[in-house]
């Protein structure tokens, strides 16, 4: 009995790239990693005056992670593209792709 891809059990069908999920994590590993980079540069750190206390140290980091992300939907710099890539460059020469 021949097998061809309309018999062949889903475990071992080829499946086509899920290409929008991963730009999004690719999207999202960018933002993160730019949220790391601003925090050495004081992007959270609370200011002298008119600050906010400690309610403002607290909710920093999403303050930090709304900008990158929102630098990142902006065009960011260019590693979520590269990362893009290399995923579904991954995923296509692990069969996921036709």
């Amino acid at each position: 009995m021949r097998i061809d891809s309309t018999t062949a059990p889903a475990a071992t069908r080829p499946t086509a790239v899920d290409e929008p999920a991963l730009r999004q994590a690719a999207q999202e590993f960018e933002a993160a990693f730019l949220a790391e980079m601003l925090k050495p540069m004081g992007a959270a750190s609370a200011r002298q005056s008119f600050g906010g206390g400690i309610g403002e140290e607290q909710y920093a980091s999403f303050m930090l992670e709304a900008q990158a992300k929102a630098m990142v939907q902006q065009g960011g710099i260019g590693l979520s593209e590269s990362i893009f890539e290399a995923l579904k460059a991954r995923a296509e020469a692990a069969g996921g792709g036709e």
